[in-house]
């Protein structure tokens, strides 16, 4: 694909080592625009595997237009790849969430009403499955998608709002207009791998390495109004956060510095 829009992982465990490695270099830019990518026989070398696992790497990082293979004159790194993922700061949240709402385009892909999944009824610590609204929605920048999100909110709020309303207005906005007063969040940032589905969505192979954030929204009444889980593709948006060191002598930390902006604004 054109621009690095999708991804191609290669056959074979070894390929794939080699190709999620090269991919992260040139996403840290620590392959530059223009830089040449050394010989298959010297990358075998290096990373103790043959010369048609190399192949086989540079063949699908080329299939994603991050690199352009020519025979006999090596790799070169594509323009396509240096460019700058959108941030999320992790120490932010409203603000952030007010930002991409502004910068990017949902499409609601699925959304219906049922008992809330046994994963989510143990990780709030109900006693019994609830009736949710469920919705599933990608998110795209400038056309591309790089989030999969699905939300779950208890019947009696989500009935205030309707499917049209969700693909037009963040999630938070509508839960605001329903009544509800927003006053903490507890999420967790974990890895996974793309299932068939979810890989269709954000428009990469089946197998590739996601981010995944897991957010449990609470009310001023230490209530539950949402469960989210988050699907984020490395190359297209990452997870920012900002440290402070605080205390004195050996209780001496790092903490979060609250409302501080991502390095950069991409």
């Amino acid at each position: 694909m054109d621009g690095g829009s999708g991804t191609h992982l290669p056959e074979g465990g070894k390929a794939r080592r080699v190709y999620l490695q090269l991919r992260d270099m040139l996403s840290r830019g620590a392959l530059r625009p223009g830089d040449t990518l050394p010989g298959e026989q010297k990358m075998a070398a290096q990373y103790g595997v043959s010369r048609v696992t190399i192949r086989r790497a540079l063949e699908a990082l080329a299939d994603d237009g991050l690199i352009d293979k020519r025979a006999g004159a090596g790799s070169t790194v594509r323009e396509a790849a240096q460019d700058t993922p959108l941030a999320g700061n992790l120490a932010s949240l409203m603000p952030q969430l007010v930002e991409m709402g502004q910068r990017t385009e949902a499409r609601l892909l699925a959304f219906s009403y049922g008992a809330a999944p046994a994963a989510v009824v143990r990780a709030l610590g109900l006693a019994e499955a609830v009736t949710v609204q469920t919705a599933v929605r990608v998110r795209l920048l400038r056309g591309v998608p790089f989030s999969h999100l699905t939300t779950h909110v208890p019947a009696e709020i989500a009935t205030n709002y309707s499917e049209a309303d969700l693909a037009t207005t963040p999630l938070f906005r509508l839960l605001e207009r329903s009544g509800v007063r927003i006053a903490s969040a507890r999420q967790s940032v974990t890895a996974t791998l793309a299932t068939p589905e979810v890989a269709a969505a954000l428009d990469v192979s089946v197998g590739s390495a996601l981010t995944a954030l897991t957010r449990i929204v609470t009310d001023d009444q230490g209530q539950w109004v949402e469960y989210l889980s988050a699907l984020y593709r490395p190359d297209l948006y990452r997870l920012d956060m900002t440290l402070s060191r605080v205390g004195a002598g050996e209780d001496r930390h790092w903490q979060p510095v609250i409302g501080a902006p991502p390095e950069t604004d991409p």
